[in-house]
């Protein structure tokens, strides 16, 4: 099996390299190679190197800047799954696109469901919902494409929330964190095992066009950003944790606005796959373990 993967460089798109299962050629171009910006050629790419797969990890996902930056917010997170959607309905291909909790406003205090209406309240989000639907829309055998949303993804690589958090309590005194934006975090290798888990089970059933998917719990990012300080010490990689303040979003000002509640319901999931999720706070462990052992090495 042949699979064309976006966004090798990210993080998801480090952990389902380092997962394959035997058997599977991963071919992970560069962004010289296949510019997701350019959506016409990402069509011509694809009938070119025709693969099995199509993972799409690769996005535009700077939030605030994309408020600035539509157009190739929209070409990028839009666009370019339109144009591999194209390209499937000529070939024998498939399309695992991942999508995002920011697709909905955030004004309910309720797991989302699959089945609910996108209503995003950013660009990005706006981006990421507009690429589902002309997913949806163009593709003449819906069984050929999978949408799996996730929300808040953090390793121990590439820039993220919790690395960030990291450095702060190295270096700061006091660290001002939100704390009336509910969600979850999702481990990206964990993320991974869910994505050759769908283009597995995929081979012998039917599965739903949108699949959810996170670390099991709740939580905000104040509680992030205290837990990271707790595992850091315990783990030696802080001397001492700063003094965490929960702040409102309103006196965070960003260009764009997040949603308040993002939690995304994985219930249908866990049977679906056939996966138990591990806790948010057992992942975040795991990943500043991991985090420990690469920084140990490079030193």
């Amino acid at each position: 099996m042949r699979v064309l993967l976006t966004g090798s460089t990210g993080q998801l798109g480090y952990e389902i390299i380092n997962s394959k299962p035997n058997g599977i050629e991963i071919y992970h171009p560069t962004r010289m190679e296949l510019d997701l910006s350019d959506y016409e050629y990402c069509e011509k790419f694809v009938l070119e190197k025709r693969p099995d797969w199509i993972i799409n990890t690769g996005a535009y996902t700077l939030v605030d800047k994309a408020e600035r930056e539509r157009d190739l917010a929209k070409n990028v997170n839009s666009f370019a799954p339109w144009a591999f959607v194209k390209a499937i309905n000529k070939i024998d291909c498939n399309l695992l696109q991942l999508s995002t909790d920011f697709v909905f406003d955030g004004k309910q205090n309720k797991p989302y469901q699959e089945s609910q209406a996108t209503c995003p309240i950013n660009y990005y989000g706006y981006t990421k919902a507009l690429g589902e639907e002309l997913i949806e829309k163009e593709i003449n055998d819906k069984s050929r494409a999978t949408i799996l949303r996730t929300s808040w993804v953090i390793s121990p690589r590439g820039k993220n929330f919790v690395k960030t958090i990291l450095n702060a309590h190295k270096v700061k005194e006091n660290i001002n964190v939100v704390s009336d934006q509910v969600g979850v975090s999702t481990s990206a290798k964990e993320l991974a095992k869910v994505c050759w888990k769908i283009i597995e089970l995929k081979k012998t059933k039917k599965l739903p066009f949108i699949i959810h998917w996170s670390d099991a719990g709740v939580s905000n990012w104040y509680n992030l950003a205290l837990e990271v300080g707790v595992i850091g010490v315990e783990l030696g990689l802080l001397k001492k944790q700063a003094n965490v303040n929960a702040i409102s979003s309103e006196e965070y000002e960003t260009s764009a606005k997040r949603p308040k509640y993002s939690l995304l319901s994985i219930s249908k999931s866990i049977d679906l796959l056939e996966i138990k999720p591990k806790c948010w706070k057992e992942n975040l462990k795991e990943i500043l373990i991991d985090y420990k052992k690469i920084n140990t090495k490079r030193n």
